[in-house]
């Protein structure tokens, strides 16, 4: 089974068993998280879309806060002396798919 949901304004793509790295979720190492903003589901063939869904996913944390790369936004005008470099690392949350009901 596969579907299509939407976690913290971002669509993935999951199935059972799926590991992802998602925008942080609140939680801890080990906790249960669904996820009932199902979008699209496709079971053997049979599509299933819009407000029709009624599928909730199952996931469990496997690591509460991983950091992504760093990303620099530097702006600068030339002749003038103006320099600023602004950077950040964004958190994201590991989880596992266990199960889409």
């Amino acid at each position: 089974m596969l579907a299509v949901v939407k976690i913290a304004g971002q669509q993935f793509k999951v199935k059972a068993g799926d590991s992802l790295y998602v925008p942080h979720i609140e939680g801890k190492t080990g906790d249960a998280v669904e996820f009932a903003d199902v979008l699209m589901t496709d079971s053997n063939g049979t599509v299933v879309a819009g407000t029709a869904v009624k599928a909730v996913v199952k996931a469990e944390i496997i690591s509460d806060l991983v950091k992504g790369d760093k990303v620099i936004a530097f702006k600068m005008k030339r002749r003038k002396g103006f320099r600023k470099k602004h950077g950040h690392r964004t958190q994201y949350t590991h989880i596992k798919v266990t199960g889409i009901a």
